[in-house]
């Protein structure tokens, strides 16, 4: 027979067991934050200069959006995204000068030369007719690619209302970039609509990835959904509305859809064509609240994983098992140990999942992530997730997530990351050239007069079963504040491996909610720029004002185009990776990133700064498909600098455009 003692300690323990972690996630929110001589020290590395976007004049100026009937008392929150923003080439200049953003103030999707590059073209509005559209319509990113790898750069556009549409480039002659230049595509073929309103599906999407995700040269397109397929914008439309089912659980959401590369025309009147994939995710896998999605090859066999940043629930990440033809993905979980909190395992989380960025955070030639949640102080106060890559190889990756095992353990609070505030999207570059990448993180939600927190608590506490009817939302009306304040994060390395957010120190904390982040060298300086969408406010523009030095290595990755057999017209190498080795025995990975994160796209460019390591060549191992599947690797010794590379059977340099 136990005795009593025994007995007493065994009901004591779960509360033994809270209190230790009680007091563990105390002691991780008391992390020491660096001094402000270290802060200046870090900040110095660092300069930008805002500048304004220009924008088409006479646009409307609003400041929340119509929702359907049940939403009317929470239409501040219904209208709380949208912003994007993404930097590319689009008129085949030779280097990412262009913008493509969403100024939700005018719910416009805008075309626009990026500061500092000239007045090329004059700012534009992409209009989708004649495809049809409607009242409950309004568009949330702006992706760009050459969907029909004709050389010409075109532009997919996502909706709250509608399924995505594709602005195919048919752009022949010298003529400057205008909303004539592209023709309206459905991605999702629709039947002719009998009014000119939009009747096909409800889809309200919030993410969009973008890569050869069965590796046979072409791009494939995943396509994300936050609300279930409902009139979520129309005033008009049925109370078929609904919110999530659970602030922890929720997979009640609208859903994911694959989209598979079946064909394409180029030429003055060019085409597209994708076929959505059946049961590409498992269904019990697919129906989260996504805000954000990712994708990189984790093991080698350049078929790129895809991560999933899901709100109201568990974040996943999926193995790529397709073959040629056939879009497959299977789910993986990460490890728990014996004092990891459930939410700290990865595919178990009940955090709220905003966006997610690959990026080779630790120069250990792995791809690490960062993902953002919900991290105010006082508030909801989660954990940012920094997933450090914990495979020794390729190969132990492959292993691993062929049984299911993400290769990842959360380290955030490790590196003094976890707490920002209210975070969106994130993008990972090196802005110094050190060889250490900074994080720039979007941040804040609704900006108001009234502190609304105390509401919003009250929701988080409240018995799962009412959350899903609207009417059961406390008011998130015009004049409420939750988070307003929150600014732009900028959280650069510290020289003890930890982060710091300087973002103040760099006069980046302007108190109005962001959205999305682009990143980009636009003038070909070596400096990496970026550029911010912000909810209910103008765009802005960072200018890199770091000294422009040789200490980096740029590469812009080819292929031929179709039909192009005079090998003049190249494409996008979607997915190409490229493994950096420098003199010093670092080893960083990158790579052709077709689009991911929550709504900001950066360049294609593939960048690596060089620290102290930029005397003699350095060598880089180029790993590509060609436009006929097969798989590639060649190895390069390359200068500092820019470098242009045509991938066929081997990879050629060419001279810059």
């Amino acid at each position: 027979m136990p005795t009593k003692a025994a007995g007493l300690v065994r009901r004591l323990m779960p509360s033994i067991f809270a209190l230790v972690l009680v007091g563990s996630v105390y002691l991780i929110a008391q992390t020491p934050s660096a001094s402000a001589s270290e802060r200046s020290a870090v900040a110095s590395r660092y300069r930008f200069t805002e500048m304004p976007i220009a924008l088409p004049p006479g646009l409307p100026q609003k400041n929340v959006r119509q929702v359907n009937k049940h939403y009317e008392h929470i239409r501040s929150w219904v209208s709380s995204v949208g912003a994007a923003i993404a930097v590319n080439d689009l008129t085949g200049a030779g280097r990412a000068q262009d913008l493509c953003l969403v100024d939700t103030r005018s719910d416009a999707v805008i075309v626009t030369p990026a500061p500092g590059t000239g007045e090329r073209y004059q700012p534009f509005v992409l209009d989708p007719a004649p495809l049809p559209t409607g009242p409950g319509v309004a568009p949330m990113g702006c992706n760009p690619g050459d969907f029909n790898q004709d050389g010409r750069m075109d532009l997919l556009t996502y909706y709250w209302g509608r399924t995505p549409v594709v602005f195919l480039n048919r752009q022949t002659g010298p003529e400057p970039l205008s909303r004539a230049t592209y023709l309206p595509t459905e991605l999702v073929p629709q039947a002719p609509s009998p009014d000119g309103t939009y009747h096909g599906p409800l889809w309200n999407t919030n993410a969009v990835a973008v890569a050869d995700f069965d590796r046979d040269g072409h791009p494939d397109v995943g396509v994300f959904n936050y609300f279930p397929d409902s009139g979520v914008l129309d005033p008009d439309s049925p109370a078929n509305v609904r919110m999530n089912h659970s602030m922890s659980r929720a997979a009640n959401g609208g859903g994911a859809h694959v989209l598979r590369w079946i064909g394409a025309e180029g030429g003055d009147q060019p085409s597209v064509r994708y076929q959505e994939q059946p049961g590409a995710i498992e269904p019990k896998l697919a129906s989260g609240w996504t805000l954000g999605s990712a994708s990189a090859d984790l093991d080698g066999d350049l078929q790129p994983e895809l991560y999933l940043a899901n709100d109201f629930g568990p974040d996943h990440l999926f193995h790529n098992v397709s073959t040629p033809g056939r879009i497959r993905f299977e789910g993986t979980e990460g490890r728990r140990g014996a004092v990891t909190p459930k939410s700290m395992v990865l595919g178990h989380d009940s955090f709220k999942g905003m966006s997610a960025e690959f990026g080779d955070l630790f120069g250990a030639g792995r791809f690490d992530m960062f993902v953002s949640n919900i991290t105010t102080s006082w508030g909801i106060e989660e954990s940012n997730f920094l997933w450090k890559n914990t495979s020794t190889s390729a190969v132990d990756a492959k292993t691993k997530l062929s049984r299911g095992e993400a290769p990842f353990d959360q380290k955030a609070a490790d590196y003094n990351m976890a707490f920002t505030g209210w975070g969106w999207d994130t993008k990972i570059a090196d802005f110094d050239n050190s060889g250490n990448p900074a994080v720039v993180q979007a941040d804040g939600f609704i900006k108001g007069e009234i502190n609304r927190w105390s509401w919003l608590q009250e929701l988080a506490m409240s018995n799962d079963l009412m959350l899903e009817n609207p009417q059961m939302w406390p008011n998130a009306q015009p004049g409420d504040d939750i988070s307003g304040n929150e600014a732009l994060a900028f959280w650069a390395r510290e020289d003890n491996g930890k982060y710091v957010n300087i973002s103040k120190d760099l006069g980046l904390a302007v108190p109005v909610p962001t959205r999305g982040v682009a990143v980009s060298d636009t003038d070909g300086s070596g400096g990496q720029d970026f550029a911010v969408a912000r909810q209910w406010g103008a765009p802005a523009y960072y200018r890199n004002d770091r000294p422009a030095d040789s200490d980096f290595v740029g590469l812009r990755l080819h292929r031929p185009a179709l039909g192009d057999d005079a090998g003049k017209a190249t494409t996008p190498a979607y997915g190409a990776q490229v493994c950096l080795m420098t003199a010093d025995g670092r080893k960083r990975i990158g790579q052709l990133d077709g689009g991911g994160g929550h709504s900001g796209r950066r360049s294609f460019d593939v960048f690596f700064g060089l620290g102290e390591a930029t005397t003699g060549p350095v060598k880089a191992e180029v790993s590509w498909v060609d436009i006929n599947g097969a798989r590639h690797t060649q190895t390069l010794d390359l200068t500092a600098g820019w470098h242009e590379l045509v991938l066929t059977d081997q990879a050629t340099e060419v001279p810059a455009r």
